[in-house]
């Protein structure tokens, strides 16, 4: 999955959402649970199986949980070994 534009977190009390929009139109919905991440494009998948499909499966499985849910002004994730790159910067 590559993403360069704007997009929204939303922190609920059971999940978090993730929308990422490219020219007004969601490229991206993505609702990361405790136990699972559920996106438009695909029915839920358990975490270890998202991070292995879409990342690497040496990521713990709270990685991208705690990834959305920290609250720094600005994230960044380099793991060059898996060339996985990911910036959030929030407003």
């Amino acid at each position: 999955m590559k993403f360069y534009d704007k997009g929204f977190i939303y922190k609920y009390a059971n999940y978090t959402q993730v929308q990422i929009f490219s020219a007004g139109t969601a490229v991206l919905d993505m609702k990361i649970y405790e136990d699972r991440v559920c996106k438009s494009t695909f029915q839920c998948q358990d975490l270890e199986t998202f991070n292995s499909k879409n990342l690497h499966k040496s990521y713990d499985k709270d990685f991208l949980r705690n990834l959305f849910n920290t609250n720094e002004k600005e994230v960044i994730h380099r793991d060059k070994e898996n060339r996985i790159l990911i910036k959030i910067r929030r407003d």
